[in-house]
């Protein structure tokens, strides 16, 4: 059994940190942060403190002291219960579900505006892009999670992190340039207008730029020596997210006005303007097609992680046992299916959605109130823990022992509550209909979000247990 789990540990710090940028670095996000200005500085400080930082802390806490496979679904499970640990790693798949189609149709955009920019309006051609490429990507990750990261680390890199600096540079030479400048520096701008709501409704999609920190921890059980390089890895994803989005942001923001600003072609539109200033428009369709192979290593890295947390409780009877099935590569295949066909269906939303970046956005809203839910549980698991399993040692540990765990774990509650409240704003820039639909839409899919496990949980028969015992003790070691 030992030596069966050794042969498990195929990732190193790298490939751990790169992973989790790939999770949680995208460059889709600049246009969405752009949007602030300088003000966006004002915002990542925010988020940086209240969430960013509670996150990491608590997933390297946690993730030290569970290091197994099923990440947020062992902890939750750990502190309060089966039932709400399976709601937690449902929450954090089902997220996805509304996220998907977005950062695909992102890539349908991209692909169009460097061939065929007609096409970037043709929903026909979006949602064939959307199904390609996911049940594509659907059966790489059959191959199992070694081949998969790799792929993930090599598009992180090329794609994102590259290109990521190559925006930053071309902002840095435009600013301190003669080049008009749609972004004014002054102390007055660094602060937004507290007084009204609709100047923080972006928080909702600045926070769930940041959001993923804990997702590479379902696979803490196939790092090497997941004590220390899960933390060290947790922190050098960060560093490199936070650099990129802060000073990539603010390099749009120098070439768009807020106003100019499209949520899904921000990227590609801010580079149309960049690169002929510099003689570079040839770079156009290069530098797009890297943006596309970063948004699908992003997709890809999501594709699997949270999968492999929904599997774990399934081992306990909380799933079919349709779903229990492992191919020889140790991949949950018939829950990778189950995601691709959710994810065609929920893809057609596209053909009715009258506005890209209205429905853009209000999908990013759902996909953050639903992933801030499981932050919460999170939150709250860790807190408990500490008086439940004092025992359990943790390689890693938040300081000042009580009063640490409470303070960050708060701060990180109340950031999520508040962000969830908020999202319920419409922006104000954008055109989303009726604020009345808007809200409900919002509030109908949350709803929805939040009951179907539960329903599940309570409908959940003995026959969904594993049937063999020897099967169970094949896999107890990975929970």
């Amino acid at each position: 059994m030992i030596s069966n789990q050794k042969t498990r540990r195929v990732l190193n710090v790298f490939i751990l940190a790169m992973l989790n940028v790939s999770i949680m670095l995208s460059l889709r996000t600049l246009p969405i942060v752009a949007e602030l200005g300088l003000s966006s500085l004002f915002f990542f400080l925010i988020v940086g403190v209240f969430f960013l930082l509670p996150c990491a802390l608590v997933s390297a806490e946690l993730a030290t002291g569970w290091p197994k496979s099923g990440g947020i679904y062992v902890w939750v499970r750990e502190a309060l219960g089966d039932r709400l640990g399976f709601f937690s790693i449902w929450m954090q798949w089902v997220h996805n579900v509304a996220w998907y189609p977005v950062i695909l149709s992102f890539i349908a955009a991209t692909l169009a505006y460097i061939t065929y920019p007609e096409l970037a309006e043709n929903k026909f051609y979006i949602l064939t892009v959307i199904l390609v490429s996911f049940w594509g990507m659907t059966l790489l990750n059959y191959a199992g999670i070694k081949i998969s990261s790799r792929a993930s680390s090599i598009g992180v890199i090329a794609g994102t992190i590259l290109p990521g600096i190559f925006i930053i540079v071309l902002g840095a030479f435009w600013i301190f340039s003669d080049r008009p400048n749609a972004l004014t520096f002054s102390s007055e701008k660094l602060l937004p207008n507290l007084e009204s709501l609709n100047s923080l409704v972006f928080l909702a999609g600045l926070f769930l730029a940041f959001a993923g920190l804990e997702v590479s921890a379902s696979l803490a059980g196939e790092v090497k020596n997941p004590q220390k390089n899960y933390p060290r890895a947790i922190v050098l994803a960060a560093f490199i997210t936070f650099f990129v989005l802060i000073l990539g942001s603010l390099s749009i923001a120098c070439i768009l006005p807020p106003n100019e600003i499209s949520l899904v072609a921000g990227l590609m539109e801010a580079l149309e303007r960049f690169l002929p200033s510099f003689g570079l428009s040839s770079f156009l369709p290069f530098l797009g097609t890297l943006l596309i192979l970063g948004a699908l290593a992003e997709v890809n890295s999501w594709l699997i992680s949270p999968i492999k947390g929904l599997h774990a409780t399934s081992l306990h009877g909380n799933l079919p046992p349709l779903f229990q099935k492992l191919n020889s590569h140790g991949t949950p295949t018939h829950l990778l299916f189950f995601q691709a066909i959710v994810v065609s269906f929920a893809a057609l939303v596209f053909l009715f959605m009258p506005n890209t970046s209205s429905g853009f956005w209000i999908l990013t809203v759902l996909s953050a109130q639903s992933y801030l839910i499981m932050y919460i549980m999170m939150f709250i698991s860790a807190i408990r823990l500490r008086y439940s399993k004092p025992h359990v040692p943790r390689v890693y540990k938040i300081p000042f022992p009580h009063k640490g765990i409470w303070v960050v774990s708060f701060m990180g509650i109340a950031a999520s509550i508040f962000t969830i409240t908020l999202g319920f704003v419409p922006p104000p820039h954008l055109d989303v209909g009726s604020p009345i639909f808007y809200k409900a839409f919002l509030a109908i899919g949350l709803f929805i979000m939040c009951a179907v496990p539960l329903i599940i949980y309570q409908l959940k028969k003995p026959s969904w247990y594993l049937s063999s015992s020897k099967a169970l003790e094949e896999k107890e070691y990975d929970l």
